[in-house]
């Protein structure tokens, strides 16, 4: 029986050594080759991996380092290399700091004494040509980005490379910069009320599996051991290859392998899935556990419907930011109509309609989706999501019209749900749908 708690492979126990390295260490194929006493291929993998995890990380001219793996908690923090991305900017100095985040970002368009107000240690400087203004950032603890395409005087280099903070030079002017470091600091905090896969699950935690060869006794004695019933099933390299269930060996003999009972090329997660993804995987499919691999498809562990469910019921995440979906919805109001029925209504506005000033399709689709899942959710708490919809567009809406979306509950059970949503302009039907979704996340 094999089972990745009982001796770690050669692999893991680089992965082991790397994680436990100094931040900033400087790692090699050959080095670690002759400090594992493994064979140079070994040790490539094993970095190779390291860097998909974010242990490690390659730069031009500096090589591969241990870095501070990046948590979900500092998802709206960028860092100063994806700054340098984003701007499309060249690094003049400090490279060795790029990895470092930045709390806040600045404009220097002052004299430098009263900018010192404003500078804390671990944010980001952005001036012009200013050597002095620079000068000062560093000294702070301020990376700086250098608009309009100058460079960096020979001082300016030194003191970053000394200081380990970042000097980058962009050819965009100051206000394009700031834009658009703002767009992307935005956007992560729109992707941080996101739950996904890595929030739950231990990167290196104790995941229990069996090989091809393991047998239906090596499975009942593992069962007894942990009291689990599901486990994953890998080959030599740890890629996931099956999955095996107690449903999987029923009758079946002790000595029989469990290649010939397991499934096969079984559905898997990756660290990256959201949550919401994952827990319809499980209901849409019926499974009770998910492997969690990585590109190539090799396990990093496992997560079960109990796992997802619990997560996503307890989330409490705030809405931060806005989506498609919260601009469309935001200027409709909740009303109840004289049978006491829940109505929408709202106004359609320049940015909901199409190049002919109508109303766009993807636009109404939205608004009934959206209005199918709160008139669901005053009677039943939970998420939802959608299986099927059939929609029929009857009129054209213009600009500045105002609309009433009439969402009615047809039909409605554990994990089911069955809803059809009208919309009216002026006393007209203007479209409707009937809408089929599944309860993912039960209150």
């Amino acid at each position: 029986m094999n089972s990745t708690e009982e001796s770690l492979t050669k692999h893991e126990q680089i992965l082991r050594y790397i994680e436990g390295l100094k931040l900033g260490s400087r790692i090699s194929v050959r080095k670690i080759a002759r400090e594992m006493d493994v064979s140079e291929g070994t040790a490539y993998r094993a970095i190779k991996e390291a860097e998909n995890l974010g242990l490690v990380s390659t730069k031009e001219r500096i090589g591969t380092v241990r870095v501070e793996k990046k948590l979900r908690t500092n998802i709206d923090k960028l860092t100063f290399e994806e700054v340098a991305r984003i701007v499309d900017g060249h690094v003049l100095g400090g490279a060795r700091g790029l990895q470092k985040t930045l709390g806040k970002f600045l404009i220097g368009a002052m004299e430098v004494e009263a900018m010192t107000r404003y500078i804390d240690a671990g944010s980001l400087l952005i001036v012009g040509n200013r050597e002095q203004a620079q000068i000062t950032a560093l000294k702070m603890g301020a990376g700086v980005l250098i608009t309009g395409g100058f460079d960096a005087g020979g001082p300016v280099r030194q003191l970053a490379d000394h200081l380990d903070l970042p000097i980058i030079s962009s050819t965009y002017d100051t206000f394009t910069v700031a834009s658009m470091i703002n767009r992307a600091i935005y956007d992560r905090l729109i992707k941080k009320k996101i739950m996904i896969v890595e929030d739950i699950v231990p990167v290196s935690g104790q995941v229990f599996t069996l090989r091809n060869n393991s047998t239906v006794g090596d499975w009942q004695n593992l069962l007894e051991r942990t009291g689990h019933s599901r486990y994953p099933v890998v080959d030599e390299w740890n890629r996931v290859v099956g999955i095996i269930t107690s449903k999987d060996v029923v009758g079946a003999a002790p000595e029989q392998t469990i290649d010939r009972l397991m499934t096969r090329n079984p559905q898997t997660v990756g660290l990256q899935t959201s949550m919401a993804s994952a827990a319809h995987r499980m209901v849409w499919e019926g499974i009770e556990l998910l492997p969690v691999v990585d590109a190539n498809r090799k396990l990093i562990g496992v997560i079960s419907r109990k796992d997802v469910l619990k997560a996503m019921q307890y989330q409490k995440q705030p809405q931060i930011g806005e989506t498609f979906e919260d601009i469309i919805w935001a200027d409709f109001s909740e009303e109840k109509d004289p049978d006491g029925q829940t109505v929408f209504r709202g106004t359609i506005t320049p940015q909901m309609t199409n190049p002919m000033g109508a109303v766009s399709e993807g636009v109404l689709t939205t608004l009934m989706t959206q209005a199918a899942y709160r008139v669901v959710q005053q009677v039943k708490k939970g998420n939802f999501v959608l299986d099927n919809m059939s929609t029929y567009f009857l009129r054209p809406v213009q600009i500045d019209s105002e609309i009433v979306i009439r969402p009615r509950i047809i039909e409605l059970s554990r994990k089911f749900g069955k809803i059809d949503v009208e919309i009216y302009h002026a006393g007209h039907l203007v479209c409707k749908a009937m809408l089929t979704a599944q309860v993912i996340v039960q209150g």
